[in-house]
Parts: C-alpha cells; sequence; structure tokens
C-alpha cells in the first residue's frame, strides 16, 4: 500500500517564478558592458560556489571581473539589484502550494540560490512555505542527494511521502533515485493533475 502524500516540495526559479537564469545574465552583461555569452561563460565557471555559499559575492565579482578583464561593478549587490529587477513570480503556482498548505500538507521551498537572492526571498515574507531549503546556507545543492535529506528533514516526511517539482530534468531524475516522487514543472494544469493523481 502507497504511502499518503504529506508534503510538497517547489523549486524557486522555474517553478513558483520564471527562470530569472536569462534575465540575471542580460542584467549582469549589461552593467558590466560585455556581451550575454561572454558573461555566461565567466558565471558559469563560479555559480556553483556561489549558490554554495563556498564564495562570497564580493569574492564572486572579483573573480568574474578579473575574468572579464573589466572593472568590479561598484554597488553593494549587483545580484540583487538584477535578481529583483528580473523577478516575475507565477501566482498560480503559489497560489497552489497555498491551496496545499490549507489542506494540511507540509509545502516547502528547494533552491539553488545565492544569499542575496534567498534574502529578497524572505523580503516577500511568503506564508505559504513550512520550510524554506537553500544551498547558500547548507553547502549543498541538487542534484547532489544531501540537499533532499535536508529538505526531507526539516518537513519530517520520508521521501515516499513527498513529492517534487522542478523545472529541471536532471534534478527531476535525481529526487526519484532518492524515492521522491518528483513531477517535471511543464504548467500549472499538468502539476495540479499529477498532484490529484498522487494524492
Amino acid at each position: 500500500m502507497r504511502e499518503r502524500i504529506r508534503s510538497v516540495i517547489f523549486d524557486w526559479g522555474g517553478v513558483l517564478i520564471e527562470d530569472p537564469a536569462p534575465g540575471l545574465v542580460r542584467y549582469c552583461a549589461q552593467v558590466l558592458n560585455v556581451s550575454k555569452e561572454d558573461f555566461k561563460k565567466a558565471h558559469y565557471k563560479f555559480s556553483e560556489d556561489f549558490q554554495k555559499n563556498l564564495i562570497s559575492e564580493d569574492t564572486f565579482w572579483d573573480k568574474i571581473s578579473s575574468e572579464l578583464d573589466v572593472r568590479k561593478p561598484k554597488v553593494p549587490s549587483l545580484w540583487a539589484d538584477a535578481f529583483k529587477a528580473v523577478y516575475i513570480p507565477r501566482k498560480e503556482v503559489f497560489t497552489l502550494a497555498a491551496e496545499l498548505q490549507g489542506k494540511g500538507h507540509k509545502t516547502a521551498i528547494l533552491s539553488n540560490t545565492e544569499l542575496s537572492a534567498m534574502q529578497y526571498f524572505y523580503q516577500l515574507e511568503y506564508d505559504m512555505f513550512d520550510v524554506a531549503v537553500f544551498s547558500c546556507v547548507e553547502g549543498t545543492a541538487k542534484p547532489e542527494k544531501k540537499i533532499f535529506e535536508i529538505a526531507l528533514g526539516k518537513l519530517d516526511c520520508t521521501p515516499e511521502q513527498s513529492v517534487f517539482v522542478d523545472d529541471n530534468p536532471e534534478f527531476i531524475k535525481a529526487a526519484k533515485e532518492y524515492g521522491l516522487h518528483a513531477i517535471l514543472f511543464e504548467n500549472i494544469e499538468k502539476i495540479r493533475n499529477k498532484l490529484t493523481e498522487l494524492m
């Protein structure tokens, strides 16, 4: 007999909000006066350490500036400025999270994200998530098994009792291998239908 679903875990960028990556690249490239392609390549080299908070934002921009041979940005947090500028919430997904919470399911956000972006999340004061797990706090990131363990530990749920929603097929695969029910985000209708099947 299948265990009852007790929790639903949502990715942030690409599920709860429009994928911010293209906008972040565009915004930062414009400020640094470099091409989007060049910024994207430089960002890729250091993004994982930045998301795990293994390097500070200050160090991140030191490395990016050196890589691109440009002047380091003078603003307190270019990443925060960029993130706020491109932030587009999907209201229908936040509504779904609130509905699930209202029906007694535990809800969580699980995100590979940077400290300055996480701080913006808390400024928005969302109240439809019981648990928030960010790579920059935990020092581990999707698709690593450890970050799923941390999320489930905070939810006090087993993988079999939990559903994970993400727009990245690699992360979906990792969640399934760990034993979670996992749904690849395409649109809100698909998520609602799949959740109905599982619940």
